[in-house]
């Protein structure tokens, strides 16, 4: 599995980029604050001219981590969400309505583990009577960097307080991966693990984008 650690390079080239825009062209920047789907988060625009902005920003839903425990398995989940964006916004017809096109740099990850401590355990259809030892992790991950597309109002060529919103999606396709322990490690258990990870697959892989659905207030200097 590929470390969360490393260097994000689409991360460093917003922030890069950011700062060349702020240096060197002559319109005024927006700094915004956003909140909605896929999460909050902090914002800049810049116009190019008076029908065309870039912008860039970073929204998070944070982690979150819930466990459980039913019939001697113990059920333990996270959830880690946020993603860096560049975009670049044209307004067709030179008022706040803009369309929106750009890349999304992605960390939306779902982990599952069930342990077994002498309860029972179902994968594939078997049902496994389970040990300390005994246990299987699922992991969901959509894809870590994807295109965006989507219609927009707002961060146009301005000065002061402004409003915007967003309705658009990163365009990818959920990954679902599965690895035993104890006797789920065994060659023998392989099938029932293949054939529960297709069931899941069944259900995400009908998602097939993650939505956006944001208002934002900032101000323009």
């Amino acid at each position: 599995m590929k470390s969360l650690h490393r260097p994000n390079f689409l991360a460093t080239a917003f922030v890069l980029s950011l700062g060349a825009l702020a240096s060197t062209a002559s319109q005024a920047g927006e700094v915004y604050g956003q909140v909605g789907l896929p999460g909050v988060g902090l914002g800049y625009a810049h116009p190019i001219s008076p029908s065309f902005t870039v912008r860039g920003d970073f929204v998070t839903l944070g982690s979150h981590e819930k466990t459980t425990t039913e019939s001697g398995i113990h059920y333990a989940g996270k959830l880690k969400a946020s993603r860096v964006g560049l975009f670049g916004d044209w307004f067709p017809f030179g008022g706040v309505f803009r369309l929106t096109g750009g890349v999304t740099s992605n960390n939306f990850k779902l982990e599952l583990d069930a342990s077994g401590a002498g309860g029972t355990l179902e994968v594939g259809g078997t049902t496994y009577i389970t040990n300390a030892n005994d246990g299987l992790n699922v992991q969901v991950e959509f894809p870590k960097t994807t295109p965006y597309v989507g219609i927009g109002w707002g961060h146009q060529a301005s000065t002061g307080l402004r409003f915007a919103a967003d309705l658009g999606a990163s365009l990818g396709r959920a990954t679902v991966t599965a690895v035993g322990r104890g006797q789920l490690a065994n060659p023998g258990a392989q099938a029932d693990i293949d054939r529960e990870l297709a069931e899941l697959r069944d259900g995400v892989g009908k998602i097939r984008a993650l939505p956006q659905i944001s208002v934002s207030i900032g101000y323009s200097f």
